[in-house]
Order: C-alpha cells, then sequence, then structure tokens
C-alpha cells in the first residue's frame, strides 16, 4: 500500500488507488482527499470502505454535503445488490441513513452541480417506509431520471456521466440485454448509458475514469459483441492498483473472448491485494462476497485453461476463507450468499476426472449450514462412482443428494443463481452418467439434453452458474458411442461457431471442446477445417496441466 493524493497520503498509510481526483472546495485538503479516496472505493463497489472514507472527510469538514451525498450512495442499492438483495434490518438502515444524511447535505455547502446530485440521489429515498418496495423500486428510474437530466446539464463532467450511466443500468441491473437478439431487453435503458460512457471513453478523462471503464465492462458483458469491451478492459487493468475488484473486472470480458489465461492474470492479482485489505480491513464484511468472486473467476477461468493446479489452489483458498464464523452472520446474509462457492472443489476434481479424490471427500460437520456443499459432494460422488462402474454406490448418492436438494433454502445463491436451479443441473448430469454406465444409453442422453436445456436457461451469470458446460459431457459421451456428427454439432455450438446458442453461453476457444471437434471433424473426413481447428487446440493444450485426451473425463474409451 501507498498514498493517495494529499497530506494525509504522504503521512499515513493507505492503499494505492491511482490518481483519480475530483475538484471540490472543502477547505481541508485531507478531508479532500479522503472524499476522493471514497469515489474510488464506490466505483470499485467496495461500498462499506467507501462509507469510512466519506466519513473522515465529513469528520474533517463536517459542511462537506458532497461527503454526506457520497455515505447515502454508497450505502444505496447498486448492481450487485439490489434493493431485494437487502435483509430486513440492513435495508431499514440504509434508507433511514440515505435519508438524513441527504437531508444534512441539503443544508451543507455545496456548489449547483453538487447540489444536483444531492436532489437526484434525494429521488432515489422518496419514502421512509422500507417495506414500500413499490417506491422503492420507482425510486430507481426517478432517480435515473434526474441524473439525465443533470448529463444534459453538465455534458462535459466524467463523474456526472459515469454516475447517470449506473443510475440506467440499476434500473434493468444484470437484465440488459437479450443476448439472442442483442437488443435491448425488456425495460433497459442500456442504450441510453452505453451512448453515455461512448461519449466519456471518446475523452483522455473517460479513458481513465474508474468508473466509467468498470460501468462500460458491465454494459457491455452481457450483449451479442462483448469484445467492444476489450479496450476499456485493458485501461482498467492495473489503473487502480489496490482495488481487487477493479484488478478483476477485465476478467468479465476476457472469459466471453476465450481469454482464459488475460482472466486468471487479472483475478490472481486481484487475490494478492484482497490480501492486504483483508490484513486492514478484517474478513468480517460485504467486501467478502467480492473477494469470494475473484477466487471464483480463477477457478473458472482455469478450469476452461485445463490448468487444474492452479483451480484446485484457488478453490481451496476460497474454502478456507468461508469459515462458520463469516457464514453465521445474519445481517446481511452471509450464509446465503457465501455458502455456495465453498464445495467449488468438486467442480474442479470432475472436470480433471480426480474420481478417487472426489470419492474420499469427506461431508461437512454442520450440513445445515454447508446444505449446497452437502448436495454438491453427493453429486460429485455419484458422478465418481458411475465413472468407475460402482453403480450401486452411485444410486446412493443420488438418493442422498435428493434428500439434502430439499433442505436448501430458496434464500441461497450463488451470484444470480440459486443454489436450487444450479444444483437442478447437478441432478440431470448424475441421472445422465448413472444411466449411461448402466447401459441405458438413449435414457442418458435424455437425461443429458435436460441437463443443457437448465444450463442455458440460468440466469447470466459471470462466472455462469454451472461451472463445466454441459455440453462437454454430451459430446464426449456421444462420441464414445460413435455418434461423430451429433457431436460435432454440439461442440460447434459450444465453442460459438454456429448460432445455436446465446452470445454468453458460449465458450470461445476452451481447450476442451476444440479437442473434442478436432476429433470429430477429423473422423467425419473434414480435413481442412480439422487443420485449421487442430492449430487452435495446440495453442490452448499448451497451457493445460493435464493431457487432454477428451471434452469430460466421463468418457472412459479416452
Amino acid at each position: 500500500m501507498s498514498g493517495s493524493p494529499g497530506v494525509v497520503g504522504q503521512t499515513e498509510p493507505y492503499y494505492d488507488l491511482g490518481s483519480y481526483h475530483r475538484p471540490t472546495d472543502s477547505p481541508s485538503q485531507d478531508a479532500r482527499v479522503w472524499f476522493d479516496r471514497g469515489m474510488v472505493w464506490a466505483y470499485a463497489f467496495n461500498h462499506e470502505e467507501a462509507i469510512a472514507c466519506f466519513e473522515r472527510a465529513l469528520d474533517l469538514d463536517p459542511d462537506f454535503a458532497l461527503a454526506r451525498w457520497g455515505i447515502a450512495y454508497a450505502i444505496g442499492p447498486n448492481y450487485n445488490k439490489a434493493w431485494e438483495a437487502f435483509d430486513p434490518v440492513d435495508l431499514a438502515a440504509s434508507v433511514a441513513r440515505a435519508r438524513s444524511e441527504l437531508a444534512l447535505a441539503a443544508g451543507g455547502r455545496a456548489s449547483a452541480l453538487e447540489r444536483g446530485l444531492v436532489d437526484a440521489l434525494t429521488a432515489r429515498f422518496s419514502t421512509d417506509d422500507p417495506d414500500d418496495t413499490d417506491a422503492l423500486q420507482a425510486g430507481h428510474t426517478a432517480y435515473a431520471d434526474a441524473m439525465t437530466a443533470l448529463a444534459r446539464e453538465f455534458p462535459d463532467d466524467v463523474d456526472v456521466a459515469a454516475l447517470t450511466a449506473d443510475a440506467l443500468v440499476n434500473i434493468t441491473a444484470w437484465a440488459l440485454w437479450d443476448s439472442r437478439t442483442g437488443e435491448p431487453a425488456p425495460g433497459s435503458r442500456v442504450l441510453e448509458a452505453k451512448t453515455i460512457l461512448d461519449g466519456a471513453l471518446a475523452t483522455p478523462a473517460g479513458r481513465a475514469h474508474p468508473g466509467i471503464l468498470h460501468l462500460y465492462l458491465h454494459t457491455m458483458e452481457m450483449s451479442t459483441t462483448p469484445e467492444v469491451a476489450l479496450p476499456a478492459a485493458d485501461l482498467l487493468r492495473g489503473l487502480v492498483p489496490d482495488a481487487g475488484h477493479l484488478r478483476h473486472m477485465p476478467s468479465h470480458i476476457d472469459v466471453l473472448c476465450g481469454n482464459y489465461h488475460d482472466s486468471i492474470v487479472a483475478n490472481v492479482a486481484a487475490v494478492l491485494v484482497d490480501r492486504s485489505f483483508v490484513e486492514r480491513s478484517g474478513p468480517l464484511n460485504f467486501y467478502s462476497l467480492y473477494r469470494a468472486h475473484n477466487l471464483h473467476f480463477v477457478v473458472y477461468s482455469a478450469m476452461f485453461e485445463g490448468n487444474s493446479a492452479t483451480a484446485l489452489r484457488a478453490a481451496d483458498e476460497l474454502a478456507e476463507q468461508l469459515t462458520p464464523d463469516l457464514l453465521a452472520i445474519s445481517s446481511p446474509p452471509m450464509a446465503d450468499w457465501l455458502e455456495a462457492f465453498v464445495p467449488l472443489r468438486v467442480h474442479v476434481l470432475v472436470r480433471f476426472g480426480r474420481w478417487d479424490d472426489l470419492i474420499a471427500t469427506a461431508l461437512p460437520e454442520d450440513p445445515a449450514l454447508y446444505c449446497t456443499t452437502t448436495a454438491t459432494i453427493h453429486y460429485g460422488r455419484g458422478v465418481a462412482y458411475a465413472a468407475t462402474g460402482r453403480l450401486a454406490e452411485a444410486r446412493a448418492e443420488r438418493a442422498a443428494f435428493a434428500v439434502v436438494y430439499e433442505r436448501i433454502p430458496e434464500s441461497r445463491y450463488l451470484f444470480n443463481n440459486t443454489s436450487r436451479d444450479i444444483l437442478a443441473v447437478a441432478e440431470a448430469m448424475l441421472d445422465g452418467e448413472i444411466a449411461y454406465r448402466a447401459g441405458e444409453f438413449e435414457e442418458a442422453f435424455a437425461h443429458l439434453r435436460r441437463a443443457i436445456a437448465l444450463d442455458d436457461g440460468l440466469p447470466y451469470d459471470e462466472p455462469w452458474g454451472w461451472m463445466q458446460p454441459t455440453r462437454h459431457a454430451y459430446g464426449a459421451l456421444l462420441l464414445e458411442q460413435g455418434r461423430v456428427a451429433d457431436a460435432a454439432q454440439v461442440y460447434a455450438a459450444d465453442l460459438g461457431l454456429d448460432p445455436t446458442l446465446a452470445r454468453s453461453c458460449q465458450h470461445p476457444g476452451n481447450v476442451w471442446s476444440l479437442h473434442g471437434y478436432h476429433e470429430c471433424l477429423t473422423r467425419l473426413g473434414r480435413t481442412a477445417e480439422a487443420e485449421i481447428i487442430g492449430r487452435q487446440l495446440a495453442l490452448a493444450a499448451a497451457r493445460a496441466d493435464v493431457p487432454i485426451r477428451a471434452s469430460c473425463a466421463c468418457r472412459l474409451d479416452a
């Protein structure tokens, strides 16, 4: 860590947050420094740390209206925490605090633009009743409308541009585009946000602004052309050295473009600075969700790259972070938000065919707290028993899975997907694996096609809710049965080489489908295509730390 601009940064060690600065008229230079820090953390989605910085600014300058606005902004809803994600205690406290700070800000020292920011944010918090969900939801649109008007009044202010785009995408957070047509999703105002962000990115200030770059990646990741955001992703890399979430964010675009190694590098960098944050601020805070997200991304990207060692290390580090003390926090409900990360190791072991390790995996001591973990372990052990021909044990694990699955609450999530929806894919996959090894091939393929439909139908998330594409197992077992032409279609779709799948369900250049597709093309006599895919496969396989012999380890003839 090193200092940010200003006297405070020179005398008091702090995180290196880059060069962001917003001119304000506070007479206290130290207050201005803390305000800048709060803004960077808000743009980096570390809202608790942002609030702490704004509070430090107010300690130094109690009349600093924009610092009070910052607290109200950071304590409210955001792209990763919609109103419905607030538990009742958190919701009531957040609404009350925001309204109080905005009321005080209205009487504080502020320029005309700053008054505009306060007035616009006040529209987001139009009710003091936290149970009035209609008013809270309406506040998203009212705030976005007010910010849009402010952006027209101050078209050259890059912070206003960032905040306006943020307000617009939060109207339909994580539902910005129709991933099939490329058109805006119903109710989405993403085109307005994109126009504002494109305008900012045409300026030097916009290209160096953490909020503009961060929001542009979210704006484009769900579109049919995520590659458009690659230049913005590159600009964001290292821009704010000690903000873990911003170090991570380029990977949202990387994985969609097949840049799996770049994604690993970005998230390993994020994990390193996250460790520094824990040393200073401790592990029992909402940012734990983002720390988990970064490690989750390492696991996901490394699995696509065929890098078992990196995936296992990250999965183990993540599981170690998610202690019972952390998961026991009830407000916010940490178990609902974080427990589903614990069993990522199971997915890695399935990906790399580590059947003995899966069978030896112990169940948690507290199956109620670790309910998603328990079900996932039963799934993994069932797949391992099926692959090793121990069908009685596989069916016993399937029965145990069914019992545990019914005990998982609807409130248990892995980001945008419920644990129950994710594990519905596991159920279909396990049924397919058991039926296949029992020699019931048509029944097995029907189960696997059901798994594919469930996988494709999961709400958009990054990483995707299901860790290993279901088509990888389906294609591998089709090949094992000699259904080469059918398998070729499966792999072409997964690689995004035909229009079968929505853009977000495609996995360009992944080594597993490249291997399967190359084998199909070779066996089908499509020699020229096989040569092209073979070159891509050689490049992708060079970074794998295991031999790539099939798209799924469940294909035993490989």
